[in-house]
């Protein structure tokens, strides 16, 4: 698919599976934070998530978190869940998925982005050349400037769809 166009959209990080990382040749996730993993500014998993967590560790799959967020905000997170990170990420600039990809020794072919915004995320796994995996945000966006964002990605979620996207 395109630039403008999402790889893959999923329900929630828990419906991703090591099964179909390993279909895809995935062996290593970059994770967002905000709307990916957690509500904004929380520091509590979503539903799911941590048993997720355990089920792609378990799977071999490396994982490390990449956000645009302070470190003062993800070093906490990231240490409660006993994940590298790197913070102030810069997306959709590629220097967070650099950093990981270093870190996790990997292709870009063996590595994906997970995370809930199209402007953020999927621009700065595009522009990097791996692939995005991504998420419907778990709590509504609170912040009218996301949520001014979420109206603008409606025509790149379309052409998703349009292109014969299904929702896993």
């Amino acid at each position: 698919m395109s630039i403008f166009c999402p790889d893959y959209i999923f329900a929630s990080v828990d419906r991703i599976t090591p099964e179909f990382l390993r279909g895809q040749g995935i062996r290593a996730l970059v994770l967002d934070v905000d709307n990916t993993l957690t509500a904004h500014n929380s520091q509590e998993l979503a539903p799911g998530v941590a048993d997720w967590l355990s089920r792609m560790r378990d799977a071999g799959i490396a994982l490390r978190i990449s956000s645009n967020n302070t470190a003062a905000r993800v070093r906490p997170f990231a240490k409660k869940l006993g994940l590298p990170f790197v913070s102030f990420s810069l997306k959709p600039a590629p220097r967070g998925l650099r950093i990981a990809r270093r870190a996790f020794g990997v292709k870009k072919s063996e590595m994906a982005l997970v995370g809930d915004q199209v402007f953020t995320d999927m621009f700065a796994a595009k522009f990097y050349g791996i692939r995005i995996l991504m998420v419907q945000p778990v709590a509504p966006d609170f912040k009218w400037t996301i949520r001014f964002k979420r109206v603008l990605e409606r025509p790149f979620l379309a052409r998703y769809y349009k292109k014969g996207g299904k929702l896993l």
